[in-house]
């Protein structure tokens, strides 16, 4: 009574999403009748109403809501299994490497450590290749969950290492990067006080799970878009140590001393299994205590 097949679940989360089962059934390339059909039925054996049905259209009820949220955990997990299963045979790959990682790393970030960790590892006698996946702002997280990478580089506080297995790699303090020209590019220091209010700089803002915070600082997509509108004037922004690497002589870098620090973690499925994503753990930790 309690197991449920995926088909069932991609059945209700569409019809949960669309609150309309025509529109359900038109997404899902299917006819309406065998898909109220098949809800009923997933009712009856659940023995709850996961949808309340009138006149005015369809609601979810909170056994729906609950079936929902869990729905499409459940979905994107069987995604990402079936898309990690597929890599480690090679079947996304034909002609390519059997043995392959994907790394998601985010452009640009702790290139000193990601080089040292990749050499390091390619040196074991037992290496994967390793693809780098190269990531928009904060997008580790959803590469990892969905099975497009099967290990990332993240960085806490920016990405959030709920549901992974981690190691923390290292930890660094952070800078205020303004444009070469302006005044506070002649301290040796600054503080989040001096960067919060400066005229026409307002701070870059960075999306969190796809959301922009709000407020008047420009919406950042990527590094380049980043690197032009400081060293146009547009913006300052608050970055970790490292992205001293690819930072343009028109920018400024000022060590912040009241910033958090950043802590960048290689993360990972806690149930994956895969002896190449060990070994590379393995070699991550071993860099680190090294240091």
């Amino acid at each position: 009574m309690d197991a449920l097949e995926t088909r069932e679940l991609r059945y209700f989360v569409a019809v949960a999403e669309e609150l309309h089962f025509g529109r359900a059934a038109e997404r899902l390339g299917m006819a309406q009748p065998p898909l109220s059909r098949a809800i009923q039925q997933l009712e009856r054996r659940l023995g709850v109403c996961l949808l309340e049905r009138d006149r005015r259209g369809v609601a979810l009820t909170d056994a729906g809501q609950v079936l929902l949220s869990e729905g499409r955990a459940t979905l994107d997990a069987a995604t990402a299994a079936a898309r990690r299963t597929r890599r480690a045979g090679g079947a996304d790959n034909p002609g390519g490497a059997r043995n392959r990682l994907v790394l998601a790393v985010k452009t640009a970030a702790v290139h000193k450590l990601l080089q040292k960790l990749l050499d390091a590892y390619a040196a074991q006698p037992d290496a994967a290749e390793v693809e780098v996946l190269q990531c928009r702002m904060s997008d580790q997280e959803a590469r990892l969950r969905d099975g497009s990478a099967d290990v990332a580089l993240m960085h806490v506080p920016f990405n959030s290492l709920a549901g992974f297995d981690s190691e923390e790699l290292m930890t660094e303090g952070q800078l205020a990067v303004l444009p070469a020209g302006h005044p506070l590019a002649a301290r040796n220091t600054l503080s989040m006080a001096d960067i919060s209010d400066l005229p026409g700089l307002p701070p870059a803002r960075w999306p969190r799970h796809g959301v922009y915070a709000p407020g008047p600082g420009p919406e950042i997509h990527d590094q380049t878009q980043l690197a032009q509108l400081v060293a146009l004037g547009r913006t300052v922004a608050v970055l970790p140590e490292s992205a001293r690497a690819w930072l343009w002589s028109e920018h400024a870098a000022i060590p912040l001393t009241d910033a958090p620090p950043v802590s960048t973690h290689i993360a990972w499925p806690t149930h994956s299994r895969s002896p190449a994503l060990a070994s590379l753990i393995r070699t991550a930790v071993q860099l680190e205590s090294s240091r």
